[in-house]
């Protein structure tokens, strides 16, 4: 991942601009080449900052630290169509500079500070905001982010931060492929800290087992993860706008947090007690 400094708010217009160049509507386009062909299943494709690899039989289960693909599943099922998910380049930091994807029908990208979709493009937030966030041993001695210097960051490959560490802190960064292993390193000395979404972690540190990895620092800079959709497509962003006001409703994304901070937990509790039972 390109550790590069951040893009301005042009250059994130013209990401955008490319992310759906040619794309059709999620709706109106798919909907009308599906009833042209007779009814034939429509497809959604969704560009997002991560795409969970498909599962291997005889792997490890790993649950994604976010909940992009969850929700894109949710506007799939709502489109009736059949998800497509494309990984978008970020030409900029590791905290998402801009957003590229090809020919993608919506988005879902966390819009970080100063970063804005251009004039031809409309972002639907979703509800959810995250932030960096460190946590580490009780009896850390760190306790400031610039501290983090020379030290040992844990990571997964599919949050936001990796690359910020580094870069912004001078952090020693250990990548892991899911969030259950990076903070399995944490429990067992294989890092001084372990650095995800906040809202993951504040549920984590709810969990008695974790009060020994209490020791945090403060959230960082917030990015409302969005709907990037063309401006034009009224259908799409109407769908959308109304989805999340669903969702806001049942407390669907914090029913997706719980769910997926529990299955983390035990991933990182099954694979100790393996390793302390050898």
């Amino acid at each position: 991942m390109n550790t590069g400094s951040r893009g301005s708010v042009s250059g994130s217009a013209c990401w955008f601009a490319a992310l759906l160049l040619g794309a059709g509507s999620a709706w109106g386009a798919s909907a009308a080449s599906a009833a042209d062909q007779g009814g034939a299943a429509k497809s959604l494709v969704v560009g997002m900052h991560y795409v969970v690899p498909p599962f291997v039989g005889g792997s490890k289960v790993r649950t994604p630290e976010a909940i992009d693909t969850a929700l894109a599943e949710d506007l799939a099922a709502r489109l009736d169509a059949d998800l497509r998910t494309v990984p978008m380049a970020v030409p900029g930091s590791g905290n998402q500079a801009g957003w590229l994807a090809p020919k993608a029908d919506v988005a879902l990208a966390a819009i970080g500070p100063g970063q804005v979709p251009p004039p031809s493009f409309t972002a639907v937030p979703t509800g959810y905001t995250a932030r960096p966030m460190a946590i580490m041993r009780t009896d850390t001695d760190i306790k400031a982010w610039d501290q983090l210097k020379g030290r040992t960051v844990c990571l997964s490959e599919g949050g936001l931060y990796v690359g910020d560490m580094a870069r912004r802190y001078g952090a020693i960064e250990i990548i892991f492929k899911a969030p259950a292993d990076s903070l399995l390193a944490l429990r067992t000395g294989g890092c001084d800290a372990a650095v995800h979404d906040d809202v993951m972690l504040k549920e984590l540190l709810k969990l008695p087992e974790w009060k020994k990895f209490s020791a945090s620092l403060p959230p960082g800079p917030a990015a409302p993860l969005a709907f990037i959709v063309p401006e034009d497509d009224a259908a799409t962003v109407s769908l959308l706008k109304k989805l999340v006001l669903e969702w806001k409703r049942k407390k669907h994304l914090a029913d997706l947090t719980r769910t997926r901070v529990r299955d983390i937990a035990f991933e990182v509790y099954l694979d100790q007690v393996v390793a302390d039972c050898h």
